[in-house]
């Protein structure tokens, strides 16, 4: 791993389809990236993965998929309209912008975006020195101002006056808020229950960089447990226990993760933990945040909307505000981690090296190609297609593979992440047996078609 830099994993993603850079024919979109036929298949099995977990799997908890527009105000209760903001700096030679909190967090000064402006500049006129300017060097820049994250939209505005400014959501979990009322209204759920969300979010990010680290688009899997107040200990312990085994189970190295506690907590949080994992040439960042938020959330929304949230006992009728224990991660992150875990080169007997993909089997984005060993012999060509498409019904992302010879067909296939390989041959022809090569320990053995 400590081998493996950002670039091999983004030259990967790019040569074999999984992640584009965003509008790439006019020039690309900082912030912005497309997933590929096998990076959105990866994808869409780390967001079954996550919901299996998180909602089917559980009985105190339902999923919900909330409208991505909400109404102005959603973001004045929530605070994001004020205080949603990160801390900018320009260059005064080439005008380049930098987040100052992260700027001096790489010169090993604690900081961050909930710091005041006063706090920040303090800490950056002390290390304006050591600080420069990714695009020309200098180390003349602005004072650190302030800046709203929150991607204005003209939705419902048909004047112009921008009177009623309405945002694309700064963060998704905004929704579960919400619907709390809806849920408990509609659904036989009891506190303590949760609520599951997978949803878009945008952020008007200073400096997006580091390929899907940072972006400008991304989306969320996020759920909020609602406890009784005061009954938020042993929620938060077992949702931090619960999370971290989930990596292990998807195939993280356990090696690559680690916790790290928050020092400069929100006033309303009464505890806030990430997990972080060891990117490639990052270390270790973020990658999970686990957020004890007390009553805070629903607090706000039931002022600003006037609707109440309390939540009433159903036997002894006491009412409550919940309290709230969050767990959010960015499957944009999440996607990062899993394909630089699973990224692997290795030496062969003959000196030559393989690049290889061990992800979890049910994570992979193809599960099985099925190739004829020669793609000029019609008969077997009509067995292999006899048995990839009996594969393809019973697994669905099975690809037929012809193209070069065998050895080329493997190394692809590595390079996606494909856990088998099958092989239709002359002897399949006699007995109705395949070769079937795993991907992890390139072994080969004959198995019955019926078998596979």
């Amino acid at each position: 791993m400590s081998d493996v830099k950002l670039e091999d994993i983004v030259s990967l993603c790019k040569r074999r389809g999984f992640v584009y850079q965003g509008s790439a024919i006019y020039g690309g979109e900082a912030g912005l990236y497309d997933f590929g036929p096998y990076g959105v298949e990866l994808l869409n099995n780390l967001k079954a993965a996550w919901w299996k977990a998180n909602v089917r799997d559980r009985d105190d908890f339902v999923g919900i998929d909330s409208a991505i527009f909400k109404h102005p105000t959603v973001w004045d209760a929530s605070g994001h309209a004020t205080g949603f903001s990160d801390p900018l700096a320009e260059c005064k030679v080439c005008h380049t912008r930098i987040r100052v909190d992260k700027e001096l967090e790489a010169i090993g000064v604690t900081a961050d975006e909930k710091m005041s402006d006063t706090e920040i500049n303090t800490l950056f006129d002390e290390n304006r020195s050591n600080i420069k300017c990714p695009k020309c060097g200098s180390k003349d820049f602005t004072e650190s101002k302030a800046f709203n994250l929150l991607v204005k939209s003209n939705l419902g505005d048909f004047t112009g006056d921008n009177d009623r400014p309405v945002y694309l959501p700064g963060e998704a979990c905004q929704g579960i808020y919400l619907n709390f009322k809806n849920v408990v209204d509609t659904t036989p759920m009891k506190i303590p229950f949760g609520i599951a969300q997978i949803g878009k979010a945008f952020r008007n990010e200073i400096s997006p960089r580091n390929f899907l680290f940072r972006t400008r688009e991304m989306e969320q899997a996020d759920t909020q447990f609602f406890v009784k107040p005061n009954e938020n200990k042993e929620a938060y312990e077992k949702a931090k226990n619960n999370r971290w085994q989930w990596y292990l189970d998807i195939g993280i190295n356990e090696n690559n993760l680690r916790w790290k506690q928050h020092e400069n907590l929100v006033f309303y949080a009464a505890d806030a933990w990430d997990i972080e994992y060891n990117f490639p040439s990052l270390g270790f960042d973020e990658l999970e945040g686990l957020h004890d938020r007390t009553d805070y959330d629903l607090t706000q929304h039931m002022k600003f909307s006037g609707v109440d949230l309390n939540y009433q006992d159903p036997i002894t009728h006491e009412k409550y505000v919940p309290w709230i224990i969050e767990t959010s991660v960015g499957l944009g992150r999440m996607f990062l981690a899993v394909v630089s875990d699973a990224y692997t080169i290795e030496k062969l007997e003959n000196g030559e090296s393989r690049t290889v993909l061990k992800l979890h089997p049910d994570l992979a984005p193809i599960k099985m190609a099925v190739s004829p060993l020669l793609k000029n012999k019609p008969e077997l060509i009509e067995k292999a297609q006899e048995v990839y498409k009996a594969m393809k019904k019973k697994y669905g992302t099975v690809m037929w593979d012809d193209n070069g010879n065998i050895g080329k067909r493997y190394r692809r296939q590595d390079e996606i992440g494909t856990p088998k390989c099958v092989v239709i041959d002359f002897q399949t022809l006699e007995d109705d047996t395949v070769t079937v090569r795993d991907r992890d320990t390139t072994e080969q053995i004959r198995v019955a078609i019926a078998d596979l």
